[in-house]
C-alpha cells in the first residue's frame, strides 16, 4: 500500500472463537472466514477482557481492562477521559464512521440531564460519525424491510417463528429472507457509503449476529442437524454442574432461556440436552448466514477496487457459552464466554498463519495507535499485535490470557452468594486462564483451579488440595502482577517535565 489504508474493523457479536472452520471446528461452515484466513493472521487464543456487551467493547475500543474503564456492566457510563479508537483515528486523518451499533454509555458528567443520549447503554463511542445506527429494537432496519415488503409482522413479532409441535426449540425459518436479515442490511448499507468514498476511510461494522435471539432464515435454520457438533463442556446433569461451585449454582437460579428463543420460558437448567443442540444449530446457521455476509462485503471491496488498500480486522465483542456447562449467553469464569476469534489482514504484508500466543480484546486499541504512528492519550493496558503480524515473535508475551467479570448485579439478585459480605470487598472476579491451568479468584469465595485443557468431561476444582498449592500460589501471583502492571499509569511513566517532549 503506497497510500494511507482504509480501515475496516469488524465485530460479529457473540461469536465463539471456537466456531471457525479454520481453527479446527468439527461442525460449523464459514467458507468466507477460511477463505480469508488464508491472506490474514489468525490469533487462535485470542480472548476478550470482560463481559457482557458494554463492558467487553468498553475493552475493545479503549485498550484497558474492566478494572480501568470501570464499565461494570450494560449502562455503565464510560469515562469521558479516555482516549478511543474512534478519537485516535481522526488523529490518524480518518472520519471514523460506524454501522450497527457501539453500546457505550456516555459519560453524564459532560451532558445535559435532558439529553436523551443518557436514557440508554446504547449510545455512540465518542468520535464516531454514524453511517447507519442499529440500535437493539431494530427499528432501522424494519423500516428497511417494510419498504421492501409492507406486509411484513409487527416489529414486535419479526423475530417469531412457527412454532413445532412437540419441542421448545423450533427450527423453522424467519418470515424474513436471507437477503433481509440484519447482517445484509447493513452489508448494504456500508457498501453503499463505501461506493461514494474519495479518501481514505474508517469503519466500524458492528453486526448483531450471532446474537439472540436464536433464529435465522432459510436454508440456515436447517443446515445443521442439531445431533451433529462437540459434545457439550461440563457435567451430566445441570445439579452435578451447579454442586462445582456457588457462583455457578447462583448463575442457574436466575439464567432464563427466553432470552435465547422467543416464547422458551423458564430456566436454562430447566432444558433438555435436545433443546440446547436444537438451540445449538440455530447458532451455527446463524454464524454461516453472517460469514454469507462477509463473502458479500468483502466481494464488494473487491469490486470497488479498494480491497487492496484497506486493513481488515475481524473479531466479536465476546463469545456464547451455547448449552456447555449448561448454561446459555456470556458472564462468570468459563472459558467459553470469552474465547472470540480475531483475524487480521494487512495487504502487502504476507499472512503470519496461526498465532498460539494469548491475545486480548486490549491489544485492538494499540495495534491500530502502531498502525497509524500515533501515540495513545492514555496508557492502555494491551499490547500490539504488530510483532505477530511481521512474522516476529516478542521479546516477552503474555503467558496466559486475562478476562474480568463483576458480579454486583448477580449479588443485588442472590445476597446469600458471599456468604460474609466485606464493603471492602469489590464483587468481580478474575480469571488466568493458560496453557496449563485456569484460575479463577473469586472475593469472599473459594478460588477455582482446573486444567485448562479442552475436554467435556468435568473437570476437579484443586484450589483447596495441599498438593497444588504450589500452582494456586503461583497462579494467584500471576493475577496479582497484572492488576498491578494495569494500574492507571497515563501519568506515571514520565516526570511533568518531559510531558512535552524536547
Amino acid at each position: 500500500m503506497s497510500k494511507k489504508p482504509n480501515i475496516l474493523l469488524i465485530t460479529a457479536d457473540q461469536w465463539r472463537g471456537d466456531c471457525l472452520g479454520v481453527i479446527g471446528h468439527p461442525t460449523i461452515q464459514t467458507p468466507t472466514l477460511d477463505a480469508f484466513a488464508k491472506e490474514a493472521t489468525v490469533f487462535a487464543r485470542h480472548y476478550s477482557a470482560t463481559a457482557p456487551c458494554s463492558p467487553a467493547r468498553a475493552s475493545l475500543y479503549t485498550g484497558l481492562l474492566q478494572s480501568n474503564t470501570r464499565v461494570i456492566g450494560n449502562g455503565a457510563p464510560l469515562d469521558d477521559r479516555f482516549d478511543n479508537i474512534a478519537r485516535a483515528a481522526r488523529r490518524a486523518g480518518y472520519v471514523p464512521t460506524l454501522f450497527g451499533y457501539t453500546d457505550t454509555s456516555p459519560d453524564p458528567r459532560v451532558h445535559d440531564r435532558n439529553d436523551p443520549a443518557v436514557t440508554t447503554y446504547e449510545g455512540v463511542l465518542p468520535g464516531f460519525a454514524v453511517g447507519q445506527s442499529l440500535p437493539e429494537n431494530d427499528r432501522p432496519w424494519y423500516a428497511w424491510l417494510k419498504e421492501r415488503n409492507p406486509d411484513r409482522p409487527a416489529l414486535e413479532d419479526i423475530h417469531k417463528v412457527e412454532p413445532e409441535s412437540g419441542e421448545k426449540v423450533s427450527l423453522k425459518s424467519t418470515c424474513y429472507s436471507k437477503d433481509e436479515t440484519q447482517t445484509a442490511f447493513l452489508t448494504d448499507r456500508f457498501l453503499s457509503w463505501a461506493s461514494a468514498q474519495d479518501q481514505p476511510w474508517m469503519a466500524h461494522i458492528s453486526f448483531l449476529r450471532p446474537h439472540p435471539p436464536l433464529c435465522v432464515p432459510a436454508p440456515y435454520n436447517t443446515l445443521y442437524d442439531p445431533d451433529d457438533g462437540p459434545d457439550f463442556a461440563g457435567a451430566e446433569t445441570p445439579e452435578e454442574e451447579a454442586a462445582f461451585h456457588p457462583m455457578v449454582a447462583a448463575i442457574q437460579q436466575v439464567m432464563g432461556a427466553s432470552h435465547h428463543v422467543l416464547g422458551c420460558e423458564g430456566l436454562v437448567r430447566d432444558l433438555s440436552r435436545r433443546d440446547l443442540k436444537r438451540m445449538r444449530a440455530l447458532y451455527y446457521g446463524m454464524i454461516t448466514e453472517v460469514d454469507a455476509q462477509l463473502g458479500r462485503m468483502f466481494a464488494g471491496l473487491k469490486a470497488l477496487g479498494v480491497d487492496e488498500d484497506t486493513i481488515i480486522i475481524f473479531t466479536s465483542d465476546h463469545a456464547e457459552m451455547m448449552g456447555d456447562h449448561w448454561m446459555l449467553g456470556k458472564g462468570g469464569f468459563h472459558e467459553q464466554s470469552y474465547h472470540i476469534p480475531l483475524m487480521i489482514r494487512v495487504p502487502g504484508k504476507p499472512s503470519a498463519g496461526q498465532v498460539e500466543a494469548f491475545t486480548s480484546s486490549t491489544d485492538i486499541f494499540p495495534t491500530l495507535l502502531d498502525l497509524w504512528g500515533i501515540e495513545p492519550k492514555h496508557s492502555p493496558d494491551g499490547r500490539s499485535l504488530m510483532p505477530f503480524l511481521e512474522g516476529k515473535q516478542p521479546d516477552s508475551w503474555r503467558q496466559a490470557a486475562i478476562w474480568e467479570f463483576d458480579f454486583r448485579e448477580l449479588q443485588a439478585v442472590l445476597p446469600q452468594l458471599v456468604n460474609k459480605p466485606d464493603p471492602d470487598i469489590s464483587p468481580a472476579l478474575m480469571s488466568s486462564f493458560g496453557p496449563y491451568w485456569h484460575y479463577v479468584h473469586i472475593p469472599a469465595m473459594e478460588p477455582i483451579l482446573i486444567a485448562s485443557e479442552r475436554v467435556s468431561a468435568p473437570k476437579p476444582n484443586h484450589a483447596s488440595d495441599p498438593a497444588y498449592a504450589s500452582v494456586a500460589l503461583e497462579e494467584t501471583g500471576r493475577l496479582l502482577s497484572v492488576r498491578m502492571r494495569a494500574n492507571e499509569e497515563t501519568l506515571a511513566k514520565q516526570p511533568v517535565w518531559a510531558y512535552y517532549g524536547d
